[in-house]
């Protein structure tokens, strides 16, 4: 009787323990995170939704990657098969085009209020509003500055304790550096010249701004830059390979591969690359803010990705992508993100402590931040390949620099008339 009594308890026992799985199996939700492959990115990423998922244990957060080339375009099409992801990161540049094709949809005001949001984040996060609606917010900022190698500086006979501080220095200093071969090719960059990299935003928002001019006006819905300005910002970018020599355009495929091999001085990119950049173990590098014209006049270009939840994401889905939204842009998540990928916390009060304002590497690009702007794209992809083909008119076909800025402009207010709602 007793023996039976106990076979009782433990079939009861088992049983209550299977109904409790089979609850909370029923309970738990999976939501999936889409962003584009670059290494340290997902890496972090992985990291985040580790520690998220010990948190919240009745949710699971699945990663999807894409070629950065194919990210937009899955994007669209995984939307319109109703199969899109709940949360994904996206470029600023891209928001209205995600707006308008339905993508995204407004962040619930209850969970991110407008003016916390605008309180606590740098005032860039403005980008990702539309009339009275956010559509995503970051989890880190990002700005340019001058990394260079002190090896080659120092080999150059210059002090490697002592980067150039203005354009002139700039020039000085890669001509000093810059090594050719007995038929003219660059064997070592002075400077990586690399449009498809970071130095279209240079040109777009530093030079075009430092000789006197502005790119856009309008809330950059008028392309401005087809002035005297303009001209002398696209003669100065172009007269560093077709003059001064520091460079070449293709030069080792990309300029972060010359930087990283030991083959450029110097390259200007973004707080993205220092994850990157922290594996080079064959010489010592430092970072700079990028340098001011003769009038001590300095300009930056500040970006973001951010994280949004997809159109479609309803139910226990939005309730679960709330709350991995909210860790993405928590303190926590930041600091990881600074650690693994180098991109600056979002948060204010995150990114401007003494530590990091006193960091030789941090500094220089929160510097930056402080005099940053934000192109307001309309067509971002496009309106890139547009400077793009402007530079290489010049580089490769010989145009002018003033009849390739004319056309350049043209084209540019074309698109960004054609993405006007």
């Amino acid at each position: 009787m007793e023996a039976h009594m106990r076979k009782s308890v433990l079939l009861a026992g088992l049983v209550a323990g299977f109904s409790t799985f089979a609850f909370n199996a029923a309970q738990a939700v999976e939501i999936e995170y889409w962003q584009y492959v670059f290494e340290t990115r997902v890496k972090a990423m992985d990291q985040l939704i580790a520690d998220f998922q010990t948190k919240n244990p009745d949710i699971t957060v699945k990663q999807v990657t894409f070629p950065y080339a194919d990210y937009q375009t899955r994007v669209i099409a995984a939307n319109m098969a109703s199969n899109g992801p709940d949360v994904m990161q996206l470029f600023y540049g891209w928001l209205d085009k995600f707006v308008a094709g339905g993508i995204l949809q407004p962040l619930p005001a209850d969970t991110f209020p407008h003016d916390k949001i605008e309180k606590d984040f740098f005032p860039i996060v403005s980008a990702m509003k539309r009339d009275d609606n956010y559509y995503g917010l970051p989890t880190a900022v990002r700005s340019l500055a001058v990394f260079y190698n002190k090896k080659l500086f120092t080999e150059a006979g210059l002090d490697p304790n002592k980067p150039p501080q203005t354009l002139d220095e700039f020039v000085a200093a890669a001509e000093k550096i810059a090594k050719h071969d007995a038929t003219g090719n660059v064997t070592v960059a002075g400077s990586t010249l690399d449009m498809t990299g970071q130095d279209h935003q240079w040109w777009r928002e530093v030079l075009v701004r430092q000789f006197g001019g502005e790119p856009y006006t309008d809330n950059d819905t008028k392309v401005a830059y087809n002035s005297d300005a303009g001209v002398q910002a696209l003669k100065f970018y172009t007269s560093l390979q077709t003059e001064k020599k520091i460079g070449a355009a293709g030069f080792m495929d990309e300029g972060q591969a010359a930087f990283r091999a030991g083959k450029a001085g110097m390259t200007i990119d973004g707080t993205f690359r220092l994850g990157a950049f922290s594996t080079i173990k064959d010489f010592e590098w430092g970072v700079t803010e990028l340098p001011a014209n003769k009038d001590g006049l300095r300009s930056n270009y500040a970006s973001y990705f951010a994280n949004g939840i997809g159109a479609k994401t309803s139910g226990e889905e939005l309730e679960a992508s709330k709350k991995f939204l909210t860790y993405l842009t928590s303190p926590e998540a930041m600091a990881i993100w600074l650690k693994v990928v180098g991109e600056l916390p979002a948060l204010r009060s995150a990114a401007l402590t003494d530590a990091n304002l006193k960091d030789p590497i941090y500094g220089p690009f929160l510097k930056g931040l402080d005099y940053a702007h934000t192109t307001m794209f309309k067509d971002e992809l496009g309106q890139r390949q547009n400077a793009i083909d402007m530079v290489n008119r010049v580089l490769l076909e010989g145009q002018s620099p003033e009849d390739s800025l004319k056309q350049a402009a043209e084209a540019e207010q074309e698109m960004i008339d054609a993405a006007m709602p």
